[in-house]
């Protein structure tokens, strides 16, 4: 899961080599903080969080074919 997070988000920021993505496991699933460079936060969060909506369905989706519970958290500094 970890692998198809980076590769969304580095599909969407100009800057991939600046992804950073750490994973949380808890009894509630799995969180995901996703860290980019500061240019490229808007383009992962998308006009009205429309990318990251995205991003959250698909890694959603894929998480609930193993019956787990995923979640994506974009970190801003």
């Amino acid at each position: 899961m970890n692998r198809l997070v980076e590769h969304l988000v580095c599909s969407v920021v100009a800057e991939p080599e600046a992804v950073q993505v750490e994973e949380k496991k808890d009894r509630e699933g799995t969180t995901y903080f996703v860290r980019v460079s500061p240019n490229d936060v808007g383009k992962v969060i998308g006009k009205n969080g429309r990318v990251v909506s995205c991003i959250r369905y698909l890694v959603s989706a894929a998480a609930a074919k193993d019956r787990r519970r995923a979640y994506i958290k974009v970190v801003t500094e």
